[in-house]
């Protein structure tokens, strides 16, 4: 048995919680009522996308080395 890990960005809303993966193609979500559901959740998510496109599941061949979140500000010219 092997393991791979993945990151995953876990966002929290006022309804509950979504967790998504970084760096595969199209939608893999998970949700929740916590934090710990919506991880349960995307890791079925991701199991079952790798099942059902393989290699096509991921965005590219190169690892997702470091992720983080920021911001910025948009300044409209009006």
């Amino acid at each position: 048995m092997t393991s791979v890990k993945y990151k995953i960005v876990v966002e929290q809303h006022e309804d509950g919680f979504v967790a998504y993966p970084l760096g595969f193609a199209g939608c893999v979500v998970g949700q929740g009522d916590n934090a710990d559901e919506a991880i349960a959740d995307v890791q079925s998510a991701i199991r079952f996308h790798i099942e059902t496109f393989g290699q096509e599941a991921f965005a590219d061949d190169s690892p997702l080395l470091h992720a983080y979140v920021t911001e910025t500000e948009l300044v409209n010219a009006d």
